[in-house]
């Protein structure tokens, strides 16, 4: 795979553009075509190692950035990293604490190992697109922006109509980075309602 990867075109650029990974290409086209990122806003990363959404998050924002992944994040000036799980009630108030309680912002490029059987890593894709959903929920400011990866397959509906209830606009939207042959696609959901049923919230 890693031979693959070198002779992939975004990632030799990302490489020599100094980013962790081919995925800040991904993020900078959806901010090109959506404006979902504005100057001052905060801005949580979920899913966020290596750090290269955090690389182009600190390129577009003056406002503060937190990383959270499982797994460690190398050190980046101007941003927070935090390990461990988003949907843990602890980190989740570790995050509240380091945006002193004002999000405009989440973005998730998480996704779960994948395992090859595309129905069933559709449907873990999906439920981990609904506990950042649920996340979001619970942070964002109202008119915040949210942006969720997850895959096309019979239950990507189902969670574009759990966004929808919870932003005036959404949009689903496939990046040129993206390799090709990949059933990827991000949802971007703009000017957030500011509700959150208690169903959905995170436990």
């Amino acid at each position: 795979m890693g031979s693959q990867w070198t002779k992939d075109s975004v990632y030799r650029k990302a490489m020599q553009s100094g980013y962790r990974a081919r995925a800040a290409y991904k993020l900078l086209e959806i901010q090109q075509r959506n404006g979902v990122i504005r100057v001052d806003d905060n801005v949580v990363d979920l899913g966020a190692a290596p750090g290269s959404w955090l690389q182009v998050l600190r390129d577009l924002t003056d406002g503060r950035i937190i990383g959270v992944d499982l797994n460690p994040i190398a050190p980046m000036e101007g941003v927070i990293t935090i390990v461990g799980d988003f949907t843990d009630p602890l980190v989740q108030e570790r995050i509240r604490q380091e945006s002193g309680g004002m999000v405009n912002v989440v973005v998730s490029d998480a996704s779960p190992k994948l395992s090859g059987q595309k129905s069933y890593d559709q449907a873990r894709a999906v439920g981990l697109g609904e506990d950042a959903l649920a996340f979001a929920c619970t942070i964002l400011k109202p008119g915040g922006n949210l942006v969720l990866k997850s895959f096309q397959g019979e239950l990507f509906g189902d969670l574009v109509a759990k966004v929808r209830k919870h932003f005036y606009s959404v949009r689903s939207y496939r990046t040129k980075a993206s390799r090709k042959g990949s059933a990827e696609t991000y949802i971007i959901a703009k000017n957030f309602k500011g509700t959150c049923d208690d169903a959905e919230r995170p436990l």
